[in-house]
């Protein structure tokens, strides 16, 4: 009878993009999102659950969803998402299971994979950054000491030289009273933000918006992955 007020799915979909574009927005300003928020949208997802048409295949296709949840507990431990993230992902996985307005094929891991695919932007972002600033006559490496052409040509995708490293991570070291380039992984919890002029920095981008990217090419594209396969014949 519900189902004759509403779309489930269409419902599912709405309200999860309501709390990522709440949850982007605050990681964006404040760079940590309040547990309330999770709690709040848990209940949501229970309450859809719970006014499903049919109980036992909502929570078979939850409970399908849920294999994200320990790949993300994993990824957060070793640092390449921060724990808000993986808490998103598994929360996500509650409201909108295998959620899509399309028939594309799609996966528990599809929203994962394209936010991981989206990763990919910020590197050609930095690429034009740092081209526009030489373009502009500045000499981006200067006072970095004895780098090779194949670390600086790196370190033009992996980051940029800002006067304002703002929620950026630092891309140097301090060797023997030197500076040098360091492409080192970055923890996302237990690494400091860069507060100094004039230096080489990795942005420091929340990982939630790549869920939410990836999230949205999910419902409206499908698996990236999967469709590369499909138009490469495998």
């Amino acid at each position: 009878m519900l189902e004759g007020f509403f779309d489930l799915n269409m419902m599912r979909i709405f309200v999860s993009l309501v709390m990522l574009g709440l949850a982007s927005l605050i990681d964006l300003k404040k760079r940590e999102i309040n547990d309330k928020l999770w709690i709040g949208f848990s209940g949501v997802a229970i309450l859809l659950l719970f006014v499903s048409p049919n109980f036992w295949i909502a929570l078979k296709t939850i409970g399908l969803s849920m294999i994200v949840a320990p790949i993300a507990l994993v990824l957060w431990r070793f640092g390449i998402f921060g724990g808000a993230d993986a808490i998103c992902l598994i929360v996500l996985a509650g409201l909108a299971p295998m959620s899509s307005v399309t028939s594309l094929q799609i996966s528990p891991f599809t929203t994962l994979e394209n936010a991981a695919i989206l990763t990919i932007i910020p590197l050609f972002i930095n690429l034009g950054r740092n081209v526009i600033s030489m373009i502009q006559g500045n000499d981006i490496f200067n006072g970095i000491e004895e780098e090779s052409n194949f670390k600086k040509m790196l370190a033009m995708f992996v980051g940029y030289r800002t006067k304002n490293p703002k929620h950026s991570f630092y891309m140097e070291q301090i060797i023997d009273g030197k500076r040098h380039l360091d492409f080192s992984p970055k923890h996302a919890e237990k690494t400091s933000f860069c507060y100094d002029y004039d230096v080489w920095v990795t942005p420091g981008l929340p990982y939630v918006l790549y869920i939410t990217g990836g999230f949205i090419i999910q419902i409206m594209y499908g698996d990236l992955i999967f469709r590369l396969i499909h138009t490469l014949g495998f």
